[in-house]
């Protein structure tokens, strides 16, 4: 399938200025009004950022998986139209109907669920729960080069609901196939590792689409110029990132939660101190 470019025009953006930083039509218009349901195990809901979601999956609910039951706050307006919260068993994300793809994803690790032994199934799936013109489907990502990449993986559920839930592609973005099975993986197994050794986490995992121009698959789900994952020690107060090149360059850097909210645009833990923000933890070399 043709990999398309989009030039600077594009409303989605998310920074103007270039960066260095899981398998292989322009949108249309969107009813605002809320979207409720249960198809494929997700709630959906469109949302105001600074919101919280009470509602979950099969009577669970969203706060668990945020710090202080405080979701990560987008702090671009270009992104903030079409965003949709869902609500899985074990994990939570933000989708962009303009992008079709997750824009973070967020969970909390915990020793006893991350002890789990649950067989990986592949169940790459469509969302049911969004409108098909705002959601990403397996035509598009067929011979694109690109893999299904997990922001909240495959390898943190607990469940088989949850690691069905995972193969969702709301929870997809288009990623480099070298990256996704290398350096995004490493990053992914040390990030479990921590949090069994400090028994809890709470991870944010996100795409971001940086740059004076960018790529599609299928010219319909835009390719992320990087990838972030977030930690927080609610025990310690200690934060820390990583911020990854979506590209073969195994290019990558260590940076605090302050110095995320910037280069993302997106506050992965809004709730927690200025002190807790710049706090930032020993995280372990992928």
């Amino acid at each position: 399938m043709k990999l398309n470019t989009i030039t600077h025009t594009i409303a989605v953006i998310l920074i103007a200025s270039s960066m260095v930083a899981c398998s292989s039509p322009s949108p249309g218009n969107t009813d605002p009004s809320s979207v409720s349901g249960t198809l494929g195990g997700a709630t959906t809901s469109t949302v105001t950022q600074g919101d919280n979601l009470t509602s979950g999956s099969e009577g669970g609910s969203c706060y668990g998986d945020y710090v202080d039951g405080v979701q990560p706050r987008l702090t671009n307006a270009k992104l903030a139209s079409k965003t949709r919260a869902l609500c899985f068993a074990e994990f939570s994300i933000l989708h962009s109907g303009l992008t079709r793809t997750p824009l973070w994803a967020s969970e909390h690790l915990t020793y006893a669920e991350l002890l789990m032994d649950i067989d990986r199934t592949d169940n790459f799936h469509a969302e049911p729960t969004l409108p098909a013109d705002e959601r990403s489907e397996l035509a598009d990502y067929a011979g694109s080069g690109y893999d299904r990449g997990h922001l909240a993986p495959a390898g943190d559920m607990p469940t088989e609901q949850a690691m069905r839930e995972s193969f969702s592609l709301a929870n997809m973005t288009p990623q480099n196939p070298t990256n996704n099975r290398g350096l995004w993986s490493s990053i992914e197994n040390k990030t479990r590792d921590l949090a069994q050794q400090r028994g809890e986490l709470f991870v944010v995992s996100g795409a971001v689409f940086a740059g004076a121009t960018l790529n599609s698959i299928n010219n319909r789900v835009l390719v992320p110029s990087h990838y972030f994952k977030a930690v927080y020690d609610a025990n310690t107060g200690e934060s820390g990132a990583y911020w990854v090149v979506n590209d073969a360059s195994k290019n990558y850097k260590m940076v605090s939660a302050a110095e995320l909210a910037q280069l993302a645009g997106i506050d992965p833990f809004p709730s927690i101190s200025d002190y807790s923000k710049t706090n930032t933890m020993a995280l372990p070399q992928p």
